[in-house]
């Protein structure tokens, strides 16, 4: 049965922070992708809920949270998910970080490791140092506002091969225009960190699930932004995770296969 989801702010020495709360039980935190929103995990909130408290939050910069005064480094944004945990009194949860929010929460794992019970990893590409200019230039000078509209319309092309359906597409281009005329927070944090999440993630030891979809890479992988070959890293970072790998599941699958990302997350966790 799916449960209702609420909303609120979290108020910080940087600015707000919206999430997404429900269920109760044994928490879990989810962190989305970028330029996505807690909206991600619209689908799979709910259903989730039936079997645990379940808390998302927009990564500030993207969604209904206030842009960060400042350039974020990925270890601020652990640090204000930990202020998210603490506002609500959860000592210690598991972690489910989607691209972005993997690497946040690798990061959560390794420098709070008393904090965090078990770790999702969901298709969290690797990066060589041409890729990773690549992605901070573009994440630098963020999306940008034209006279003629025509910035509305490459939103809209931008992954319409890939997301299946009009309304999810909407939803993502909502997400885009969030973010539009300054740097995407999340995406320059991600830069700055990635060549250095090798030496991080060696330091999780919590138990760890490496999620994918077998069609994540391609958009990446088109667009010049990521390879094949760079992709074996977090199993020998993290020697003791397990890996799965979702058949027909690309960057947007826990919109598009919920109830398979469900079962998935409920059978690590239960374990």
């Amino acid at each position: 049965m799916s449960q209702r989801i609420k909303r609120a702010f979290l108020d910080t020495e940087d600015g707000q922070i919206l999430y997404r709360i429900g269920g109760e039980g044994e928490p879990i935190l989810l962190l989305h992708m970028t330029p996505r929103s807690s909206d991600e995990f619209q689908e799979l909130m709910p259903i989730l809920a039936a079997k645990k408290l379940v808390i998302a939050m927009d990564l500030m910069g993207l969604g209904d949270s206030d842009k960060p005064p400042r350039v974020y480094s990925v270890k601020d944004y652990a640090k204000t998910a930990i202020a998210l945990l603490d506002e609500l009194g959860i000592k210690k949860t598991s972690i489910f970080g989607s691209l972005t929010g993997g690497y946040i929460a690798g990061e959560m794992a390794a420098t709070y490791p008393e904090r965090v019970d078990k770790l999702i990893l969901c298709n969290v590409i690797g990066f060589d140092e041409e890729e990773k200019d690549k992605i901070f230039k573009s994440y630098s000078q963020g999306y940008q506002i034209k006279e003629d509209g025509s910035h509305l319309m490459e939103r809209w092309l931008a992954r319409v091969s890939y997301v299946g359906t009009e309304e999810l597409n909407h939803r993502c281009v909502l997400d885009d225009l969030k973010a539009f005329n300054s740097p995407v927070y999340p995406g320059v944090a991600v830069a700055n960190y990635c060549l250095s999440a090798q030496e991080r993630f060696r330091l999780i030891k919590c138990p760890t699930l490496i999620l994918s979809g077998d069609q994540a890479l391609e958009p990446l992988e088109k667009a010049g932004l990521a390879k094949a070959e760079n992709q074996s890293w977090l199993q020998e970072v993290i020697p003791h995770s397990q890996r799965i790998q979702l058949e027909g599941g690309n960057l947007w699958m826990v919109n598009q296969m919920p109830e398979e990302v469900l079962k998935v997350v409920v059978d690590f966790l239960e374990k």
